[in-house]
């Protein structure tokens, strides 16, 4: 997953996941973002179970030393595959002890079809926000000694939906059935506890549909809803 969208309004998130926004006045609705633009999205972590909190996407692991490294190195955390997230030096120590929950409405994916390329936004049936499986660190600029708070989302192998629009790679993010989602949260969790929570979402309770190409754009306007407008091509056969 390297595109998402919030659009909702933070009140909704907020009774919809039971818990407060730190900062209510610094979110902003986001119908499309890139994870290469290193966004800042809302995030509840294993550390602070109670709040809503702003981490950037783009894993930086504590261990780093310098700014040149976390530059280069976030580019490789923006997912973490859950095939190998217990064996990759950058995600070990995050998947055992700093999980967290990234805080969605949507995402999209591309669809390729007789040579050509269509996105899709994916999305829950009942249309509401939902928790996607995240880890995070912090991690301290010893330039500026900033601590930087930053996450990667956790992506498997796709369900039978997903397999059909994204069916090149096939992979699909961890969506966390609402159930699990504090059990994510708690750091008593071993390995084997872990791992079983990571597996494709339910395809019957996830629709998607296809958008504008216009969400190709890394600069795209994020305040533009009319990104989440169903487009129709010709020549594209249904899912």
């Amino acid at each position: 997953m390297y595109y998402s969208s919030i659009s909702v309004g933070f009140k909704i998130i907020e009774d919809r996941f039971g818990v407060r926004f730190v900062q209510p006045d610094s979110y902003q609705p986001v119908y499309s973002v890139s994870a290469f633009s290193f966004p800042p999205l809302p995030v509840i972590t294993s550390d602070n179970p109670a709040e809503i909190s702003f981490l950037t996407w783009g894993l930086i692991p504590s261990w780093v030393r310098d700014e040149e490294t976390a530059l280069s190195i976030r580019q490789r955390g923006l997912n973490a595959r859950a095939e190998t997230i217990f064996d990759k030096p950058m995600f070990r120590q995050s998947i055992i002890s700093k999980r967290c929950l990234v805080l969605v409405d949507g995402f999209f994916e591309w669809r390729h079809v007789n040579g050509k390329t269509y996105p899709y936004r994916i999305r829950l049936i009942d249309h509401e926000p939902f928790a996607v499986a995240g880890i995070w660190d912090r991690w301290l600029d010893p330039a500026s000694d900033d601590e930087i708070m930053t996450f990667s989302v956790v992506t498997t192998e796709a369900n039978d939906l997903m397999a059909q629009v994204h069916n090149t790679r096939k992979r699909m993010p961890v969506i966390l059935p609402r159930e699990s989602e504090k059990r994510w949260l708690d750091t008593s969790l071993g390995a084997v506890e872990i791992e079983l929570m990571l597996r494709p979402h339910d395809a019957s309770q996830m629709e998607a549909y296809p958008v504008d190409r216009s969400i190709l754009k890394l600069g795209f306007n994020t305040t533009d809803p009319s990104v989440l407008n169903r487009r129709e091509y010709q020549g594209l056969s249904p899912l």
